[in-house]
């Protein structure tokens, strides 16, 4: 049976080669960057920006006790699940690369959906720490420009190419993003792909995406149970989740707010059931993206008593200030409604009152 992220036995180590050695002590040890570096890795998929990335927050927490890491991939976040563009604060050293781990976040906002969005309400603050800004994979058409835009609003002491070895799948050589003339204010770093390890064997795998958002989702609400509690596959989360007592919210109490579509109000409860919503906390300047805190599961919707019955591991004192539900494209994994024995709550015919 499928575990939850974590392998049977420990990862092994993740080859570091030279140049990507020399990339990270390159931005961590900058002496002319004050204040501390703002690093944005980017490049086509499956090329390695996440492993560098951790491997970067580890050399410059070398140096400096925290940092942030700013991630815009909302296919396949770092540290969170899918669909939250977030803002983390690391201040511990991940001693294996391999194995994804969730952090709670400073600031995420919930975007629901598996592609990478552009906001520009939000002004850019100075910061004391460095800065480490993860992006997609996407990197033709609306992707390339939504990079760039990020690029210029951003505005990083250094860049981070990495190439693969189909050279069409690559970004434009030199500062893409620059509509003058490179001027040299940003340090523009590029490097290749780990194609091989110390051994000489390949390394670049093929991720199934699909698979790994599951897991991250998977993961997130295994955080429901206590860490003690003896959970670690696929078919005993179902489980646990299926007669797991859920919160009961009042739907007086909240706002549903649609991200990506537009649901006729005859058609909201039926919408919300059987799926994964944004749990956030209105903000006082209506101009700004609501706070996200969580997510939840909505298990059941009673009509009658006005009820929305919720799965989620967001602590109830944080719940009690949630005040909108988002509704974007992030669904529970099949397997999770799938699992031979147990009849899943979130499929079942009487979730609805038709009487």
């Amino acid at each position: 049976m499928a575990s939850l992220l974590e392998p049977e036995s420990p990862s092994p180590s993740i080859y570091i080669p030279e140049e990507w050695s020399d990339a990270a002590d390159s931005i961590a040890y900058d002496s002319v960057t004050s204040p501390p570096p703002i690093a944005l890795i980017c490049g086509a998929k499956n090329s390695g920006k996440t492993t560098f990335s951790r491997y970067l927050l580890n050399v410059l927490l070398k140096r400096y006790r925290k940092v942030a890491y700013l991630d815009t991939d909302v296919g396949q976040p770092e540290f969170t699940p899918p669909g939250f563009v977030s803002l983390t604060l690391v201040d511990k050293l991940t001693p294996d690369l391999t194995i994804p781990c969730l952090k709670t976040p400073e600031r995420c906002f919930f975007f629901g959906d598996d592609y990478c969005v552009s906001n520009k309400n939000e002004n850019p603050t100075k910061t004391e720490l460095p800065l480490v800004v993860n992006t997609p994979g996407w990197v033709k058409g609306v992707g390339y420009d939504i990079l760039v835009n990020m690029l210029k609003y951003i505005v990083p002491t250094h860049v981070v190419k990495i190439n693969i070895s189909a050279e069409s799948k690559n970004l434009p050589a030199g500062a893409f993003w620059s509509d003058e003339d490179y001027d040299g204010m940003v340090n523009l770093i590029e490097i290749n792909s780990a194609r091989q390890d110390s051994y000489n064997r390949s390394v670049l795998v093929q991720k199934d995406a699909r698979l790994l958002r599951d897991l991250r989702i998977m993961a997130y609400f295994r955080q429901c149970f206590p860490s003690d509690l003896n959970i670690t596959t696929i078919k005993e989360l179902a489980h646990a989740l299926a007669s797991h007592s859920p919160y009961e919210v009042p739907v007086s109490s909240i706002k549903i707010k649609h991200l990506h579509c537009q649901v006729p109000s005859s058609e909201i409860f039926f919408s919300l059931n059987a799926t994964i919503v944004g749990l956030a906390v209105s903000s006082e300047d209506s101009e700004n993206l609501p706070l996200c805190v969580g997510l939840g599961i909505v298990r059941g919707v009673d009509t009658f008593k006005g009820l929305l019955y919720v799965i989620t591991p967001v602590p109830q004192s944080t719940l009690e200030k949630v005040d909108i539900f988002l509704q974007g494209f992030i669904q529970i994994p099949t397997c999770l409604l799938q699992v031979q024995g147990c009849v899943s709550p979130y499929m079942s015919a009487n979730v609805f009152a038709t009487s």
